[in-house]
């Protein structure tokens, strides 16, 4: 099971991420949460605070340009667009609580699509979690597909969109469905976050209709007091939880 979930910032795709890992390490699944938003923040929504200290492979300076044959600091200079990456989520993965945890960081430069060594890295990273690991694989991404290229995307069991009832976050999960069509990415669902009542849910499913409706997940303060002390949601958010547990049914199933 290979799982990426997107969104606008803000709208709960990491909350829903973390607990969807929890879930699955419950229910007797291998799972290595990815963190490849570069605005990172898996660690803590998972409950491992002390995990967000570790820095982002993009920012491994050494290890980039060990695995690219590039010169760190220069640009413009030849590189592997092949590397070694296949060992890297046994070497630098972390385990907390039967979950293990990776964070990829982004290309902070000028040009965030670039053509460098660090998207290099990131994007043969991507590839190899979704086509060659046998495991619960969860990621965490930011609102573009960037890194999801055409035969890794194919290897997607499911693109999540977290959205919540607001239309910048609408917009964007319709970029999303749009970039997922032209990747031939026809997997895609919607998870409703911070609903209050049935009219956010008429709202969502009208405002994204085609595409299939996962469940929803309401505003609590549960949710909002575990972000503000960085706890689990899934094991501080009682409403959180029974709430992902529904849609986890339907992915799992």
């Amino acid at each position: 099971m290979k799982i990426a979930v997107s969104g606008k910032g803000g709208v709960g795709k990491t909350t829903f991420s973390a607990t969807l890992a929890h879930l699955f390490k419950e229910n007797g699944r291998k799972v290595l949460a990815i963190d490849a938003d570069p605005d990172a923040n898996l660690a803590a929504a998972l409950g491992y605070p002390d995990l967000a200290r570790i820095t982002p492979i993009s920012e491994m300076t050494e290890l980039v340009a060990e695995r690219t044959g590039s010169k760190p600091g220069t640009y413009g200079s030849m590189f592997t667009i092949n590397p070694k990456v296949d060992d890297l989520p046994d070497t630098l993965a972390r385990e907390v609580d039967g979950i293990r945890f990776m964070t990829l960081g982004g290309v902070k430069k000028g040009g965030g699509g670039c053509i460098c060594p660090e998207s290099t890295m990131l994007k043969n990273i991507i590839m190899h979690l979704v086509l060659a690991r046998d495991e619960v694989i969860i990621m965490d991404m930011e609102a573009g597909l960037e890194h999801l290229g055409r035969a890794t995307a194919s290897g997607v069991d499911q693109l999540v969109v977290v959205v919540e009832p607001g239309q910048r976050s609408i917009e964007t999960a319709r970029n999303v469905r749009r970039l997922a069509g032209d990747l031939h990415l026809k997997r895609v669902s919607v998870v409703g976050n911070k609903v209050r009542g049935q009219g956010d849910r008429d709202f969502i499913g009208r405002e994204l209709a085609g595409l299939e409706i996962l469940g929803f997940i309401p505003f609590a303060d549960s949710i909002i007091e575990a972000d503000r002390r960085g706890l689990s949601v899934y094991k501080n958010s009682p409403e959180a939880a029974e709430a992902v547990r529904e849609i986890f049914t339907k992915l799992a199933g």
